[in-house]
């Protein structure tokens, strides 16, 4: 009968420095997010601004007192 006398592998795998992996991610969240929070925004206060000017639109001719308490700002 022949033994095997290579070395048994360690089950359990080294443990990494979380560091490193934390500022991968941090990066690649930074990446990814940067442009949908931008483009995001972008569609909302389009989409803000289209209802305020067509509240305004609707009820044209009333003081500007009174527009800013129905559809509030642009800004």
């Amino acid at each position: 009968m022949v033994q095997n006398t290579t070395p048994r592998q360690d089950i359990y795998p080294k443990r990494r420095n979380p560091l490193p992996l934390l500022l991968t991610g941090f990066l690649i969240g930074l990446v990814a997010g940067a442009p949908l929070g931008w483009f995001s925004h972008q569609f909302y206060y389009r989409y803000r601004s289209a209802q305020v000017l067509l509240c305004r639109q609707q009820h044209f001719g009333q003081p500007e007192p009174q527009l800013q308490a129905l559809c509030g700002s642009l800004y």
